[in-house]
């Protein structure tokens, strides 16, 4: 549909969703920015990079946002789970510097 004459509403939904998306690109970063931190902190104290419980209570509470949303649980379950295996690959790669 790129080049063909787009309708004015739909236009103005793309741009909103593609600021949506920007948004969503800079959160991650923040996110990750202070997994960074934490990494560094439970090097220094040489804490393991999963922390299992943790994991587990965060996606329970992003299940129950999903049922409040109205969002797919597994959807949001499995993108938290790459998010959290990166942060984990992150802290791994701190604790063995």
């Amino acid at each position: 549909m790129s080049g063909e004459l787009v309708p004015a509403e739909l236009a103005e939904a793309r741009d909103r969703i593609d600021d949506i998306d920007r948004e969503m690109v800079e959160l991650l970063a923040a996110r990750f920015k202070l997994t960074h931190h934490v990494g560094l902190l439970k090097a220094k104290q040489a804490l393991e990079a999963l922390d299992e419980s943790r994991e587990a209570e965060k996606l329970s509470v992003l299940r129950k946002l999903c049922a409040d949303k109205g969002l797919d649980a597994e959807l949001i379950t499995e993108l938290f789970k790459r998010i959290m295996g990166e942060v984990v690959k992150n802290h791994n790669r701190l604790r063995n510097q």
